[in-house]
């Protein structure tokens, strides 16, 4: 079977222009759907399971590196991960990031000889799949959670209090008695053993106030105080839950995360 793809790129005439170079240099390469947005690229993805995926980084809704996420955690189990090629238009920054991370690219405008290298790389890695070479998923996961790590916002101060509103009253909860944090639209749910609350920021703009020795990234939603874990629990299927020490929430914890429990 040919291989295939899903195209992710807010602007038409660049995701038509990716498509055309692509038919010229890899006729056999199928695009069996072009996503103009994130999450367009997640649904598309998941409903046609294709071999590559190329992301643009810059997409509204959902950028790059988040549909790219969220496909990891939401892939099936019986299907291997996508090949996945970020396309973007030059960023310093970004583009150490992607190099740190050993993750494919190509620069907008795409170049016919650099997309030309990007497809004999992917041809490549296809080739030792069907081979029957194993660990590709675990090298891609390793890459996105390195490409993840590198591209997040700078450092920041660690939190030792967080101040959440309630109306015309503003609690200070201690970092130490939080639970965990999980996104909720534009806000964070910060979750303690008494009670929950509501804090006016993105979990992206949390994450790097929060030390992450302490607090552990289990799903691209969900981040949880490590010493309040009670147990790990895999069922059948492989997926990860944790319970928590006196507190009845179960938190699923996503493929791209599982590595942080190994039994030692």
């Amino acid at each position: 079977m040919n291989p295939t793809a899903v195209i992710a790129e807010d602007e038409p005439l660049l995701a038509a222009s990716l498509q055309s170079e692509l038919r010229t240099l890899w006729p056999e390469l199928e695009v069996v759907a072009v996503a103009p947005n994130g999450l367009a690229a997640v649904q598309q993805g998941l409903a046609h399971r294709p071999d590559i995926v190329f992301l643009d980084v810059r997409m509204p809704g959902q950028s790059g590196l988040e549909a790219a996420q969220a496909l990891a955690e939401e892939w099936p189990g019986d299907t291997p991960l996508p090949l996945t090629v970020f396309v973007t238009a030059y960023d310093e920054y970004a583009l150490k990031a992607f190099d740190l991370a050993a993750v494919d690219y190509v620069l907008k405008p795409v170049r016919a000889d650099r997309l030309a290298l990007t497809c004999s790389r992917l041809k490549d890695a296809l080739a030792r799949r069907h081979a029957g070479e194993t660990g590709h998923d675990d090298t891609s996961l390793a890459q996105l959670r390195a490409l993840l790590a590198s591209a997040g916002a700078a450092p920041a101060a660690k939190l030792a209090v967080i101040q959440a509103s309630a109306g015309n009253t503003i609690h200070m909860v201690r970092i130490d008695d939080v639970l965990y944090f999980e996104a909720a639209d534009k806000y964070v749910r910060l979750v303690t053993a008494e009670r929950e609350h509501l804090i006016r920021m993105s979990l992206r703009e949390l994450l790097p106030q929060l030390d992450t020795q302490r607090f552990w990234q289990v799903h691209r939603g969900t981040v949880v105080r490590a010493d309040a874990i009670a147990t790990a629990t895999r069922d059948e299927a492989g997926k990860l839950t944790l319970s928590l020490r006196g507190h009845a929430d179960r938190l699923p914890v996503s493929r791209l995360y599982s590595h942080l429990f190994k039994a030692m």
